[in-house]
This record gives structure tokens, sequence and C-alpha cells, in this order.
């Protein structure tokens, strides 16, 4: 006699399909939160009851400690604007009464999918998604659950969810727009290779200001420097990155007036392939970042660079979350921008 298959574990999910809610509410009601009417209350039961399902209470309290919590689904702990926006969304949901559930994409899709699949199935009150792409596709699930999302500092293309960001279009024309007030005509962009947003908008920021100065813009001034390794983008390696880009640049006989580079770590890079050629900065070039991060002021020269509102743009996704969580409005169709800062030290000449 053939063995009969093992009946499959049911999930939320499955609750959620039998009683035509979102997964989020089948939750709330499980775990006795306000919010949901007796009855529906009641049908949920009855509908877990009858299917079998089982909630996994003790990896529930391992992983969330049967407190509120919010999911994080971050790209890159090692770049110092998302360690800012960790600490900015944990403080303020602590304040709120939440806990913090962290999953590291690192950049990749695969790691992606995988965590969005986790995020419906467990238990959460919300979540805050930084995309690891603009396609939409590993989203759309969390989005049918009526899980509560938001997304932070880039956008997914045709899913109506709430998203909050730094400007980076205004972040990277002002930056070109101060060199091209210092005297530079040939500009280079340098800027990270990956299928975002972010770069995508930085690229026309740069583009605009050019053209805005009647000064060309060709596909050879945007240089995008290849910035993963064995499926992992960390941040610190990309001054080596953004080094032999120049060094390449440089061999070749370029030697543009000014360099607005996607992060601080490229200007490193960048510094020391100057350097090794005997050129000067700001006296033979302008170079200008992107993060401000912590060692900008510090570096020989003082690096201008764009300052990221890390620590807004975390306040401002929680608020919006939480808003969410407790059913007040729908998705906003047009993300919210948070304005960065163009800070000028030396290696501009200023």
């Amino acid at each position: 006699m053939a063995e009969r298959e093992p009946r499959r574990r049911r999930t939320l999910q499955d609750v959620a399909t039998e009683v035509g809610l979102s997964a989020n509410t089948v939750s709330r009601a499980l775990r006795g939160q306000s919010g949901v009417s007796e009855a529906t209350r009641e049908r949920i039961r009855q509908a877990a009851e009858h299917l079998g399902y089982v909630p996994n209470v003790h990896a529930r309290s391992l992983v969330l400690g049967g407190r509120r919590t919010i999911g994080l689904v971050i790209t890159n702990v090692s770049n110092p604007f998302y360690a800012e926006l960790i600490s900015a969304i944990e403080f303020r949901a602590a304040e709120a009464g939440y806990q913090i559930v962290l999953f590291l994409s690192e950049e990749s899709p695969a790691r992606e999918l995988a965590a969005a699949e986790n995020v419906i199935q467990s238990g959460l009150d919300g979540v805050i998604v930084v995309p690891v792409q603009a396609n939409a596709n590993p989203w759309r699930q969390v989005t049918r659950s009526g899980l509560p999302f938001v997304v932070v500092n880039r956008r997914l293309e045709d899913l109506p969810v709430d998203t909050v960001a730094t400007d980076n279009y205004a972040g990277a024309r002002a930056a070109t727009a101060h060199v091209i007030a210092q005297g530079a005509r040939s500009i280079v962009m340098l800027e990270e290779d990956l299928p975002i947003t972010t770069i995508h908008q930085r690229i026309q920021g740069f583009r605009d200001a050019l053209a805005e100065a009647s000064l060309p813009a060709e596909e050879s001034q945007i240089l995008m420097v290849p910035t993963r390794r064995h499926d992992r983008v960390v941040l610190p390696w990309q001054a080596g990155d953004a080094y032999r880009m120049a060094v390449d640049l440089l061999s070749r006989g370029h030697r543009p007036d000014a360099y607005v580079v996607g992060n601080d770590y490229f200007a490193l890079g960048l510094y020391r392939a100057l350097r090794e050629r005997g050129l000067q900065c700001p006296d033979d070039t302008f170079v200008v970042g992107f993060g401000d991060y912590p060692f900008a002021e510090f570096l020989d020269p003082p690096l201008s660079t764009v300052r990221l509102p890390a620590a807004q743009v975390g306040r401002t996704a929680v608020e919006l979350l939480l808003r969410r969580i407790e059913g007040d409005g729908s998705p906003t169709a047009e993300p919210i921008l948070v304005q960065p800062e163009l800070v000028t030290r030396s290696s501009t000449g200023t």
C-alpha cells in the first residue's frame, strides 16, 4: 500500500483566504488585538479550527517575544546611511511600543524574495522595506495580504505603496550645479552599478544640471562602478572599486575638471588615484561626494558632499506606518521626499 503524503501544515494565509480577509487582520484577531469586531474574530476562529491551523506560538515567542512588532528589511548595514536609518526607526518604534525585527537582503534579489515570504508568515504588525530593485514582484503578495507596508529610500514600480525617500535627484543636481559654479566644465559622475531608482534619479539630476548650464551630458561622462561581489554589496569595498575605475580613466588621458561621486567611499578611492598621478584636489580637479559619512570632514582635503537625512527619513517612515497600522487612510500616490543638504568643503575650493 502506498504511503499517504503528510498533510501540509496550514498557514495564516490559508485562514485569510478562507475568510476573505487580509493576513494582517487574521493575525490581529487571533492575537486578541483591537480593531477587529467580535463577530469577525469568531468567524476567523472557526475558520482556523476548521482548517486545523495552529499558530507556531513557540517560534513567534522566540522571534517576537509576544510584543507588537515591525519588520525592517534592509539592504546593507555597512552603509552609514542605513546604520543611521535603522537607529532612527528603532528609536521611534520603541517610543510607540514596538520592537524591530531585522531582515537583511544584502542587495540580493534571492534574499529579498525570502524576506518577503518570511514577512507574511511572521505575524508582524507592519513592515518597512528598502527594496533591492525597482521590480515590485517580491512585494505584491505582501500588499495583497493587507500587511501595512512602507517603502524607504527607493521606489517600487507599479505598486500602490507608501514611500518615504531622500530627494536624490535634487541632491545630484545641487552637487553638479555647485562644481559648475566653481568653474568646472568637464564633469564625470561615478555611480554604483545597481538597478535601483536612487541611481536613476541621481543620473537625471546630473544630466539636468549640465543641460541648464549648456554643458554636454554624454554617456561617457557617467561611469557605472561594479560593486557587487559574491552576491553582496559591502560599502567599504567600494573605495577600491572607485579607485580602479579612476585609475583606468586617468591612464587613458582623461582629466575632468570635477567628479560627482555616488558615495563618500568612492571619494576615498578617487583621492588615492589622483594623488598617485600627482594631481591635487581642489587645484587640479574638484570632488563632491554623497552621504556625508563621519569621515568626510576629516579627509585631506575635507570632502564636499551631499548630506542625506537618514534619521528624518526613518522617523517619517515609522510615523506613516503607525498610521496605517491604526487603519488611517490608504497608501499615498506620491512619495514623501525629504530634502538633502549640500555641505561644501575644501575639495571643491570652498
